[in-house]
């Protein structure tokens, strides 16, 4: 299982989690208690219900380089295109615009 932190404006707004199910996203309850949350993407619509796929979320899919940017992270990262967690949670710390994607780390990492 792999696991990290979505951040809205550098606020922790979410969770996202990769197991061998697929993926599954989720508000954080602090987050949804704030004075006016604001919905990572109008895909995924403010909740209290994890939102789950087989695949990535087509939003945080988008936020993954491509092409020539693509091909750097693969290299310097060791990681496979097809590895979308990895790749997210490799590229995407500081993205353009609000949402950042932080890795959680573990012990046993």
């Amino acid at each position: 299982m792999r696991k990290a932190k979505v951040y809205m404006h550098k606020i922790w707004a979410g969770t996202i989690i990769e197991n061998e199910e697929g993926f599954t996203f989720y508000y954080e309850n602090d987050y949804l208690k704030s004075e006016k949350p604001e919905a990572i993407s109008l895909t995924l619509p403010i909740t209290d219900i994890p939102y789950n796929s087989k695949t990535m979320f087509p939003f945080f899919d988008g936020l993954i380089p491509e092409g020539w940017l693509l091909d750097i992270a693969e290299e310097n990262w060791k990681l496979r295109e097809s590895d979308r967690m990895g790749l997210l949670m490799a590229c995407c710390k500081d993205c353009i615009g609000a949402v950042s994607i932080i890795a959680e780390t573990t012990d046993n990492q």
